[in-house]
């Protein structure tokens, strides 16, 4: 008899966003006529950008050759992309890196799911509500979890983060081992302030904790004194690891690469309190179950550090925040109270009329033909909440809102 994992047992049938694309599969079958507008899942709808193009046709053209043809690559990625990442991404604010302290992979997706994977599920975990469902479900299935009491998992922390506390979450009373934190936030579209981080980063420190701090829109960021890596943060090398990913920034989406950083002063213990290099364990873990991204999508990703590359990725991140403001003005003015869209690509709708989060999907996928993210599938703290994003065309961002606020007036 062949055993199962029956943590896996424990999770919803499907994930978020698969079961939102049911659902528009569905109300598509029912109703073939209907022009559907995705503001739902964050996708990008602009096309790479010249560089990164250029720079992959290149690669491409080197794989014709014997003398250029490249196969097995590192599965911590290429060197030149690395070091790109470091000497474009961290020296420029002053956080010195070395390269062997970055981890190429195809997304942050994956590896805040797998980071898991070098920690005992004896630790605690902590993490702001509401909050991205892969850093729930990934512990869920690693055995962290507990059970599902009242839409929480009972040993899992949840700090709160809503409109009432200015969506900035409370440090935790209690001692945690491992806790998440997503900035600019995803869901919520909202950020912590330099002083606000060092709270965290200082608790961490005095606890022996460990911070997984997500920062895959960092790029989006707008106003000054919000940190772009927690690496700002004096003393977070020993207390934190960063994932960021190329997928919003460049367009990869489809192309697939991120990257983690996990500094060599970092470690973890033994149940006997021996101190480990989580860099040495990552490594070791990335060389046996991941074969590393391919080279030609490592050129086109060192390829947006260019002098044109930048630009051009500029351009695309300008064209999402000016989406992400037109909407929220627009939403605002119509009398719905929004969060979020000023440092980052999201838009965190209170519903009107205290409209359940899933109830509001429903009825703007009918009424007007545009689908968002119920937000209590971000956890319980976004009941009574929805999501849009930016990531859009600006004709469909403009007709889509059109649509929402001629839907509502009729309400």
């Amino acid at each position: 008899m062949t055993r199962i994992n029956e943590n896996f047992l424990k999770l919803s049938k499907s994930y978020l966003f698969s079961n939102i694309a049911t659902k528009i599969k569905e109300y598509k079958a029912l109703h073939p006529d209907k022009e559907i507008i995705s503001l739902g899942i964050g996708d990008v709808t602009q096309p790479l950008s010249p560089a990164s193009i250029e720079a992959m046709h290149a690669a491409v053209e080197e794989m014709t050759a014997a003398d250029t043809f490249r196969g097995y690559g590192p599965e911590q990625g290429y060197p030149f992309l690395r070091e790109a990442i470091v000497e474009n991404d961290y020296r420029p604010r002053n956080i010195e890196l070395d390269a062997s302290e970055v981890f190429i992979s195809d997304g942050a997706k994956s590896d805040t799911g797998n980071i898991g994977d070098l920690f005992s599920n004896k630790n605690s975990v902590g993490l702001t509500d509401p909050i991205y469902p892969v850093y729930i479900d990934s512990n869920v299935m690693n055995g962290r979890s507990g059970d599902l009491i009242d839409q929480k998992w009972n040993n899992i922390s949840y700090y709160r983060c809503t409109a009432e506390n200015d969506f900035i979450p409370t440090l935790p009373t209690q001692k945690t081992d491992i806790i998440y934190l997503c900035y600019p936030n995803n869901p919520t579209g909202t950020v912590l302030t330099k002083a606000e981080l060092k709270k965290w980063v200082d608790y961490a420190i005095t606890n022996q904790s460990l911070i997984f701090f997500d920062a895959a829109y960092e790029a989006f960021i707008q106003e000054e004194d919000i940190p772009h890596s927690i690496y700002e943060i004096e003393g977070a090398k020993q207390c934190a690891i960063e994932f960021r990913s190329f997928s919003k920034t460049a367009g990869f989406t489809g192309i697939r690469c991120g990257y983690t950083v996990i500094p060599k002063e970092l470690k973890g213990f033994t149940e006997e309190g021996k101190p480990v290099s989580l860099n040495e364990l990552w490594h070791r873990r990335q060389t046996t179950k991941f074969n590393g991204v391919s080279y030609i999508t490592q050129r086109g990703a060192a390829a947006i550090y260019s002098k044109a590359g930048k630009e051009q990725v500029k351009q695309m991140v300008n064209l999402y925040m000016n989406n992400a403001s037109f909407m929220k003005k627009e939403l605002e003015r119509f009398g719905l109270n929004v969060y979020g869209g000023e440092n980052a690509p999201y838009l965190w709708i209170k519903t009107p009329n205290n409209i359940s989060s899933w109830e509001f999907f429903d009825q703007m996928l009918c009424n007007a033909n545009v689908v968002g993210t119920p937000g209590v599938g971000f956890g319980p703290s976004g009941e009574g909440y929805f999501r849009l994003t930016a990531f859009n065309t600006p004709e469909n961002c403009k007709k889509a809102i059109e649509r929402i606020t001629k839907w509502l007036s009729k309400v």
